[in-house]
């Protein structure tokens, strides 16, 4: 248990940031913000690890050759099409 005192000015950041995360409470949004520090402060783990891994399902159906320039430029213009028609 731990228990903070803070400044009206942090009490008014701290209040808005939790009208954006909708998912959250201020204990998870404080847990979350110690523990996205302490990541980066772990300097024996990767970008990737620090961040929290690789996105799940994010390449799920990619065509093999994604990492073609040309693919990749076609791939993000079709998304865009299919986005804003």
């Amino acid at each position: 248990m731990l228990t903070v005192r803070l400044d009206p000015e942090t009490e008014q950041q701290l209040a808005e940031i939790l009208t954006h995360e909708t998912d959250a409470n201020r204990s998870e949004l404080v847990k979350r913000l110690i523990r996205e520090r302490w990541l980066a402060l772990n300097l024996d783990s990767t970008f990737v690890e620090r961040r929290g891994g690789h996105p799940q399902h994010l390449l799920q159906n990619a065509p093999p050759d994604l990492s073609e320039r040309a693919t990749r430029k076609q791939a993000i213009a079709d998304y865009l099409k299919q986005r804003h028609p």
